[in-house]
C-alpha cells in the first residue's frame, strides 16, 4: 500500500514538474522576441489606436509595414474626419504625407529610433530589453510585460503595458498609460503578418501620396475657411493669455494667440494652404524632426512646432518652452472647444 502510494506521488510530482517545464519564463520570452527580431524580414500590420488626451475619445485606423532594415510605412487614417497621414522612411529620408493637402515634409531624422512607438514591434521589444525593471505574467493565450517607456513627454506617458500573443509573439495590445495608470494611448492589433512580402514601390513618396489621395480625396481651396479657434487646455504654470488677433489672408482667417506671464509663446492657427497638384514631387525639407502628437504627427525644429489638423495649419513658437512643454501645449490644443 505504501509503495503504491509513493508511486503515486512520485507521478503527480513528475506531472508537476514536467507541467512546470511547459511555462517560459520571462527570459525565455524576452530571448524569443529579440531572436523573431533578428530572424524577420519585415511584417505587416493593421489595428486600432483610441487616443484618450481630448474632450472624447478619437480612433484611427492604423497600418504598418516595416521592410528590415529601415524602411518604414505608417499609415493614420481618422475615418470620422476622412483624413489620413503617413510616415515614410527610405534611403532619401524620414517623410510624412498628408495627402488631403497634397504636403509632404522631409526630415533627416533617427525615426523611429529615437524613441518609444507603441505601433512598432522591435520598438516595443526595445523597450522591454531596455527596462531591467520590466514586470511579466503569463496568461491562457498571451504573454504581459509592464515597462517604462522611452517618449520626448516621458512624465506625462511613463509606462506600458504590452500584450504579445503566445502562438507566434505577435503584439495584440499596448496601452500607453500616465502617472495614474489611465491608458491613454491603446493599440489594438487586428492583424499581424511576419516576413510579409512588399512591391517595389511600397516604400516611394510619390507612389503612396498618389494612392492615399484616391482613399482621401485633396481638400478643395477654401473649404476650411471659417475655422473654429482652439485654445490649450494645458500650458506651464503662471502663463495666460495676453492678447488674440484675427486677420484674413489669402486662404482665409488667421489667428494669433500670444501667452506670456512666467514663460511666453505664440499660437498661430489658420486655413491650411492645399499645394498644387504639379507640386506632388517635391517636399518641404524641415531642420527638425517628426513629432508624435497623437492625432497627427508635426514638425519639430529648435523653437517651433508647426502640425496640420482638420484642414488647419498650427504653429507654436517660442524661446522660452522646452520641447516637453511644446508637445504638452500642443497636444491639449484638440481637446479644448473654441471659446
Amino acid at each position: 500500500m505504501k509503495k503504491s502510494l509513493v508511486l503515486l506521488l512520485v507521478g503527480l510530482l513528475t506531472v508537476l514538474v514536467l507541467a512546470g517545464c511547459g511555462e517560459k519564463s520571462q527570459t525565455d520570452v524576452v530571448q524569443a522576441l529579440e531572436k523573431k527580431i533578428e530572424e524577420m524580414s519585415g511584417y505587416k500590420a493593421k489595428g486600432k489606436m483610441t487616443l484618450q488626451t481630448g474632450s472624447e475619445p478619437q480612433e484611427y485606423e492604423i497600418e504598418i509595414w516595416h521592410k528590415g532594415p529601415s524602411y518604414y510605412r505608417v499609415n493614420l487614417k481618422n475615418s470620422k474626419k476622412e483624413q489620413s497621414q503617413m510616415i515614410l522612411r527610405n534611403d532619401e529620408g524620414v517623410f510624412v504625407l498628408t495627402p488631403a493637402l497634397n504636403k509632404s515634409f522631409r526630415f533627416q531624422s533617427e525615426w523611429p529610433t529615437n524613441s518609444s512607438q507603441a505601433y512598432l514591434f522591435e520598438s516595443l521589444v526595445k523597450d522591454i530589453v531596455n527596462d531591467p525593471e520590466a514586470k511579466f505574467s503569463a496568461a491562457e493565450n498571451n504573454y504581459v510585460f509592464e515597462t517604462k517607456t522611452n517618449y520626448q513627454n516621458n512624465r506625462m506617458l511613463p509606462t506600458q503595458e504590452i500584450t504579445f500573443n503566445k502562438k507566434d509573439l505577435s503584439p495584440s495590445m499596448v496601452k500607453v498609460m500616465d502617472t495614474d495608470r489611465n491608458p491613454l494611448v491603446t493599440v489594438e492589433f487586428s492583424d499581424f503578418e511576419f516576413n510579409a512580402s512588399f512591391d517595389e514601390n511600397s516604400f516611394d513618396v510619390e507612389k503612396n501620396m498618389s494612392s492615399a489621395q484616391i482613399e482621401v480625396p485633396t481638400m478643395a481651396s477654401g473649404e476650411n475657411e471659417t475655422f473654429a479657434v482652439k485654445y490649450p487646455l494645458e500650458q506651464p504654470e503662471g502663463v495666460e493669455l495676453v492678447e488674440k488677433t484675427e486677420m484674413e489672408t489669402e486662404n482665409g482667417k488667421r489667428v494669433i494667440l500670444t501667452f506670456g506671464g512666467e514663460k511666453s509663446f505664440t499660437l498661430i492657427q489658420e486655413s491650411a494652404e492645399i499645394a498644387a497638384p504639379a507640386s506632388a514631387s517635391t517636399s518641404t525639407y524641415v531642420n527638425g524632426h517628426p513629432a508624435d502628437l497623437g492625432f497627427t504627427i508635426g514638425a519639430m525644429s529648435e523653437s517651433t512646432l508647426t502640425w496640420t489638423y482638420d484642414g488647419v495649419d498650427y504653429m507654436l513658437a517660442s524661446e522660452d518652452l522646452t520641447e516637453e512643454e511644446m508637445l504638452m501645449v500642443a497636444k491639449s490644443v484638440q481637446g479644448q472647444a473654441a471659446k
